[in-house]
């Protein structure tokens, strides 16, 4: 397998050959993984690197951000949660026990970088810097997804699945051919690898050498299909050798790991390597969605044992371990997560006004005719319906 000439030239200057950049893609399983499940460092030949592959720990006041906004994170995951029981959205895909992955993703990203979330990723979202109650909108039932994605180079969560890999893939094309050096980091689960727009995207990132970062999420489950039944592969980050590009497998629940792995990651298609795979093996710990009975498919011990290796409490304990988190600390950062929450309570307490006819008025500059007669049959219903007929 042969990689662009420039791309070669760009995983050298890293001081990395070749052959181990593509290394991890050749029948490798094992995951990188800094912190073992107690929150300790493992040791440095225990952490799942290839030779020639080195993932320094990011330093301490990268990580006690990321600590404090996996604390946000869980507690915009559990309020949330409620606001769905009370009514006030319509539907929520919590991402508890995943926020490692959420965190990681927005924090390696530079201002000028792109991100191409999926509908599970409102928390990454919001550590993006997308005002929370914006965030949410969609989940209302609103018309519109929310916010400006040109504001904070966010696009809109995407619901149905790896459509958002080929927008990511498109504004990636468009950086290049303008010189820019934007890195586009481009979100979906393992469900998604099972869609042909993954494929279309990965082989038109490869082919045109495009710096995309494609972070695969594997929670286990495309809602309640497991992940034996999607796929024979050794792991997710090996479909990465079909298309000529590294792939790397990294522990979803040690954000220490995380941070480092994409940091990296985006260091190297920001320096022309092209795209990159990186899998985070993780676990959705709640149901697919509120609509969503996992119980059906899942048994509550394979539950348990996933909650032992929660990323809040992995990287809690390794900050206290280092003397770097403080009760002081920890008290500010559960006030801010609760700012957070008031102001997600505060907005999505009050009843949006919707007009019907915006389901047609946006859709063309100048409405079709099939359009305008839809509207039209639309507007004749509510109005029969408001006088009692």
């Amino acid at each position: 397998m042969t990689l662009p000439a420039e791309a070669q030239e760009a995983i050298r200057s890293f001081g990395i050959s070749i052959e181990d950049y593509m290394l991890p893609v050749h029948g490798r399983v094992p995951q990188i993984q800094i912190l073992d499940e107690h929150g300790s460092l493992r040791p440095e030949d225990e952490r799942g690197s290839a030779p020639g592959h080195d993932y320094p720990i990011p330093a301490a006041s990268e990580l006690l951000e990321g600590y404090r906004r996996l604390v946000i994170g869980r507690r915009v995951n559990d309020q949330n949660s409620a606001l769905v029981r009370q009514g006030r959205m319509a539907v929520y895909p919590s991402s508890h026990g995943q926020e490692a992955c959420q965190v990681a993703a927005a924090m390696c990203l530079a201002d000028g970088d792109w991100m191409f979330p999926t509908y599970r990723d409102s928390v990454a979202v919001m550590t993006r810097g997308v005002d929370p109650v914006e965030t949410m909108t969609l989940f209302r039932g609103d018309w519109h997804g929310g916010y400006d994605p040109q504001e904070q180079k966010v696009g809109i969560q995407s619901t149905p699945l790896t459509t958002q890999l080929l927008h990511a893939v498109g504004v990636a094309h468009a950086a290049k051919l303008r010189g820019e050096d934007t890195v586009v980091l481009a979100m979906c689960g393992d469900g998604a690898t099972s869609e042909g727009d993954f494929h279309e995207a990965l082989n038109f990132a490869a082919v045109f050498n495009l710096p995309v970062v494609f972070f695969v999420q594997n929670n286990q489950y495309a809602i309640s299909v497991p992940l034996a039944h999607q796929t024979v592969a050794p792991s997710l980050a090996h479909k990465a050798i079909g298309y000529g590009m590294a792939g790397e497998r990294v522990d979803g629940n040690d954000a220490v790991a995380l941070l480092a792995v994409l940091d990296r990651a985006v260091r190297l298609a920001r320096a022309g390597s092209g795209p990159l795979l990186v899998e985070a093996y993780t676990y959705r710990m709640q149901a697919h969605t509120n609509a969503d009975d996992a119980t059906r498919y899942r048994e509550d011990a394979e539950v348990a044992a996933w909650a032992i290796k929660d990323p809040l409490k992995r990287m809690r304990e390794y900050l206290r371990g280092e003397g770097a988190l403080t009760d002081e600390t920890e008290a500010a950062f559960a006030a801010d997560a609760e700012e957070v929450a008031a102001q997600l309570r505060e907005g999505l307490g009050t009843e949006s006004s919707t007009d019907p006819q915006d389901l047609f008025r946006f859709v063309y500059t100048e409405p079709t005719p099939q359009l305008r007669e839809q509207a039209t049959q639309l507007a004749d219903e509510v109005s029969r319906e408001e006088q009692g007929a």
